[in-house]
């Protein structure tokens, strides 16, 4: 493609409406800069400059902002359709975890897999999130548990970006899950804490994450990780109040956390700390679903607050193994209620906030030219339909 164009005919959903739409403009024009978007409106209003520019036509199509996938575990090795089959049985995602299941399973075989089978299986998962217009996944650590397989699972995040035309933002999870006979601080002191020093000292840690839960660690524990995180100038992020309220979404927001994720048991004055730091609370539906729970996010006392919502696949073989960011839209929707235009821009206006991207999400001048082109008209219909991908083209960086 040419440095310099004109995309023209489209109708186009900017996620630039800080009201809550679309930002929709009928018959649009954008014009494309190298890798940024230099300028967007009706194409009737278009600069007289600009009509030289070589003119691609998309009539008929909409165009929004490139998705964005902002929780994802899609570095590991194996599956756990066993504990599929446990759970349609009537075992609680708590009940597989202790007897050995969850993610010290995936634990195992992520170990046992060398850094080359690894991105070979990753790679896959990234293929098929780019082909349904995604241009920035988030990538945890987690499954390791131990230094070395924390490092190896972040140099294979790192290497996915240089394989690929897609942005990786990683993030260190060794405050995944206690190892089976490990004592919990123990295993704060001995593994992540000197573990994340090591990943940021070889650049591979964009942000901290950790899971607060009864089946992981408390408050106090994921303190320590966050209190080492803001030493390395580092943002942090954290699994909370999935299955139970822990406090882990009012420790999110102390610390001015990019994102609090899963939230199921959020409480409206969770929601209210959430607004005053300015934290994203990412909603994660396909795990609510794999693990049939039964409380829903706090939708509603987002709302009133003010709290942006992302969404995202939550992408891992146990508790979401969901591998399509426009099916987790349509959950959202269907599961938590929220509108299309809130999901639409959970998967990319607010979805870049949870990430930390003041780059990309919205279509404005200045902004990367990461773009999605639908064969739909409306941006109601990517959240409406189930197991459809209307993709027609991806632009990444300008360029598809």
């Amino acid at each position: 493609m040419p440095d310099q164009y004109v995309i023209s005919g489209s109708n186009v959903a900017t996620l630039a409406d800080s009201c809550g739409g679309y930002g929709l403009v009928d018959n649009a024009a954008i014009v494309v800069d190298g890798d940024r978007v230099a300028w967007v409106g009706s194409r009737s209003d278009l600069p007289e400059a600009f009509h030289v520019l070589p003119h691609i036509d998309h009539s008929g199509r909409l165009i929004t902002p490139a998705l964005i996938d902002c929780h994802t575990h899609i570095i590991h090795s194996g599956n756990r359709a066993r504990e599929f089959e446990m759970r349609l049985n009537g075992a609680s995602y708590e009940e597989v975890a202790r007897a050995g299941g969850g993610i010290v399973a995936t634990v195992d075989a992520t170990r046992a897999a060398s850094e080359a089978e690894l991105l070979a299986s990753a790679l896959i998962r990234v293929d098929g999130l780019i082909a349904m217009g995604v241009a920035a996944i988030e990538v945890k650590s987690g499954y390791g548990l131990d230094i070395e397989t924390e490092l190896k699972m972040l140099r294979v995040a790192r290497e996915l970006g240089r394989q690929r035309p897609i942005r990786i933002k990683t993030s260190y999870l060794a405050a995944h899950a206690v190892p089976r006979g490990a004592n919990a601080d123990n295993y704060i002191d001995e593994i992540c804490l000197p573990g994340l020093r090591a990943a940021d000292a070889q650049g591979l840690v964009d942000a901290v994450d950790g899971f607060c839960e009864g089946i992981a660690f408390d408050t106090a524990q994921i303190a320590r990780v966050f209190d080492l995180a803001c030493e390395l100038a580092l943002p942090v992020k954290l699994h909370a109040e999935q299955l139970s309220h822990m406090g882990g979404t009012a420790l999110a927001a102390r610390y001015g956390a990019l994102s609090a994720d899963h939230v199921e048991y959020a409480t409206d004055a969770d929601a209210a700390a959430l607004a005053k730091s300015g934290t994203i609370a990412v909603l994660l539906p396909g795990a609510y679903y794999a693990i049939r729970e039964n409380k829903a996010p706090p939708v509603q006392a987002f709302r009133d607050h003010g709290v942006p919502m992302a969404v995202s696949t939550d992408w891992n073989p146990g508790s979401s193994p969901l591998g399509s960011l426009l099916l987790a839209m349509n959950m959202a929707c269907t599961l938590f209620r929220l509108t299309p235009a809130e999901a639409l821009a959970g998967t990319t206006r607010n979805a870049a906030r949870a990430l930390g991207l003041d780059d990309c999400g919205v279509i404005a001048p200045g902004m990367r030219a990461d773009l999605a082109i639908w064969k739909v008209r409306h941006p109601a219909e990517l959240s409406y339909g189930i197991g459809i991908n209307p993709l027609h083209t991806r632009i990444f960086g300008g360029h598809a």
